[in-house]
């Protein structure tokens, strides 16, 4: 795999990653010419993990700060090579992985060559395995097997953010919530019992449920509990003896994982509730000292991430994290996956900024 040319400015970096495909469990191509376009800088010690990438500078600065980015995307769905588009005098990236997230990716890969005197040290990860199963997660192994290549003062993860300050973000849990009744014909249903109408009470207490606007440290977290599934049936004449019904509660991060379990329980009470995943909120991370010399040099007003991302992972192992990438979230996996230019170079500047105040 040959090395990603870096002499073109970070947009055209971003069209040679996106045009390498790499959707999650086949990054290795596009892991190797990152890997080959970082080797033999000096200023950098690189290492691998399987499909990511680690690159770090060492100068000795009291402070160390982690960039990192995901590399892997959704399955294509005719959505390569890349094009450039122009939609209401606005000019596009279109093309998986434009969005989520190989724009930040190509920035930081700039970065990381070009800034050989940056004023933090700062650990650079490419990850792979973002987009599938948590257990999978190269950001999330590192985090088990070589968490000392973690630690720092604080970190930016380039998820979508349309290049601007989204800080911390929301846990997210899933819970299954199980009614029982008695299986009898459907022609004499007086017999049994119907799970399925059973059900109706969650139903009831999901419609009714007030979600929280919750302040932490600044920023509002919008907060949502919902069904997002529901089973139950045996057959068209059988009167059913289980219905699942599976919520989803996204939580503020001023709520640990288990305060949510024990609302979940206690809103639910008497019924049957399992919790079948569970990930931790992150705080803003905004009142770190480096922190707010990032929000300077990028500018705007830091918001809040309702989604969860993996700067949870950072938040566990003690360190500050925000999100920080170009692209609109709501763009991300979509079909028409596109990025606006200015996204990328303002992000770009924006991190240029901080870097070399």
């Amino acid at each position: 795999m040959p090395k990603i040319d870096l002499s073109v400015s970070a947009v055209d970096v971003t069209r040679q990653l996106c045009d390498i495909e790499s959707v999650s469990g086949d990054e290795g191509r596009i892991a190797d010419a990152i890997a080959e376009t970082l080797a033999g800088h000096d200023h950098l010690e690189v290492e691998r993990d399987g499909d990511a990438i680690v690159a770090r500078t060492s100068l000795g600065r009291p402070q160390r700060v982690v960039v990192a980015g995901h590399i892997d995307t959704v399955p294509l769905n005719d959505n390569l090579p890349t094009r450039y588009e122009t939609e209401d005098g606005v000019e596009f990236l279109w093309g998986r992985g434009t969005v989520d997230m190989k724009a930040g990716c190509a920035v930081h890969l700039r970065l990381a060559v070009e800034l050989t005197e940056p004023n933090v040290d700062v650990t650079w990860v490419w990850y792979d395995h973002e987009e599938v199963s948590d257990s999978l997660n190269g950001l999330g192994r590192l985090v088990r097997t070589r968490p000392e290549l973690l630690q720092a003062d604080f970190a930016i993860l380039g998820e979508p953010t349309r290049s601007e300050i989204e800080g911390g973000c929301n846990g997210n849990l899933r819970a299954e919530i199980r009614t029982t009744g008695r299986r009898s014909h459907s022609a004499r249903s007086w017999i049994g019992d119907n799970a399925i109408h059973r059900a109706a009470p969650i139903l009831d207490l999901l419609a009714a449920y007030e979600a929280r606007e919750v302040e932490v440290d600044g920023l509002v977290y919008r907060e949502g509990l919902n069904a997002v599934g529901i089973a139950g049936g045996v057959a068209g004449n059988v009167i059913p003896d289980e219905c699942v019904v599976t919520v989803n509660y996204r939580f503020a991060p001023s709520r640990s994982g288990d305060e949510a379990v024990a609302h979940v329980r206690e809103l639910f009470a008497g019924f049957d509730v399992v919790v079948v995943d569970l990930a931790e909120g992150a705080r803003p991370g905004l009142d770190a000292p480096l922190a707010a010399q990032f929000l300077a040099a990028v500018g705007g007003e830091a918001k809040p991430k309702y989604g969860w991302t993996d700067v949870a992972r950072f938040s566990a192992l003690g360190v500050p994290a925000v999100n920080y990438g170009p692209g609109d979230p709501l763009l991300a996996h979509h079909d028409d996956e596109r990025v606006p230019l200015e996204q990328i170079v303002e992000n770009e500047r924006g991190l240029r900024a901080w870097l070399t105040a």
